[in-house]
């Protein structure tokens, strides 16, 4: 029924229930889970008075801790023995993870939801976005209060 399933994290405590909900749901299925953090690059910074050469410091990229934020989650995965791919994707996390779903022909994306509330709902969220404009299932978790 859903052979691959799609969760975003992002190290919340609301991305962690949702990751431990499609992580169940891939167990009792058989399914292979998808793991999606999306990042902005970070730019360059100039320092004042330092020579034309070393003017510009460049971050490390893919932003260090989107891949901490990653890799735990997919340590945290294997442990409960469901075959797990990670996925770092540049630009929008609910972009980033309708782009994974349609590349792995996602038969679920699962999502918390937080952003469904208040003025984030009329503004634009994650789940939001993803159950428009989704080609799969979209599983909202209630997620409400973690992180409160």
């Amino acid at each position: 029924m859903y052979a691959s399933i799609v969760v975003g994290t992002d190290g919340s405590e609301s991305a962690q229930r949702a990751v431990a909900e499609a992580t169940r749901l891939a167990k009792a299925l058989g399914g292979e889970l998808h793991l999606v953090s999306a990042f902005e690059p970070q730019r360059g910074v100039r320092i004042a008075g330092a020579p034309a050469e070393a003017a510009r410091i460049w971050a490390p990229t893919p932003d260090a801790e989107v891949q901490t934020v990653i890799d735990q989650a997919e340590a945290t995965v294997k442990m409960s023995g469901v075959a797990v791919k990670s996925h770092t994707v540049k630009g929008d996390p609910a972009d980033a993870l309708l782009k994974v779903a349609e590349q792995e022909k996602a038969d679920l994306i699962v999502v918390g939801s937080r952003g469904m509330h208040g003025v984030a709902r009329v503004l634009g969220s994650v789940p939001n976005k993803v159950s428009h404009h989704a080609h799969c299932n979209v599983l909202i978790v209630s997620t409400d209060d973690a992180g409160s």
